[in-house]
C-alpha cells in the first residue's frame, strides 16, 4: 500500500512539491484514524442507547427533545 501524499505549496516561489508521507508524517496519520475511528464508534454506541432508551421509554425523538427543551 502506498503512503499518503503530502502536497506543499511554496506561496513565495509558486512551488508545488507533492511527494509520500515520511514515516513520523505517516506513524501521526494512522494515529490519527485510529483516534477518528474510536470517536466515531463511540458515537455510533452513545447514538444506539439513545435510541434504546427512547423505544424504552415509547417516546419519540421528538417528544424527548420537548421533555429536555
Amino acid at each position: 500500500m502506498s503512503r499518503p501524499i503530502v502536497k506543499i505549496h511554496n506561496i513565495e516561489t509558486d512551488e508545488i512539491i507533492e511527494r509520500e508521507m515520511n514515516n513520523q508524517e505517516f506513524a501521526a496519520y494512522e494515529e490519527n484514524e485510529k483516534w477518528i475511528a474510536a470517536r466515531d464508534a463511540e458515537k455510533a454506541a452513545q447514538e444506539n442507547k439513545r435510541k434504546a432508551l427512547l423505544e424504552k421509554l415509547g417516546i419519540t425523538d421528538e417528544e424527548a427533545k420537548l421533555l429536555l427543551g
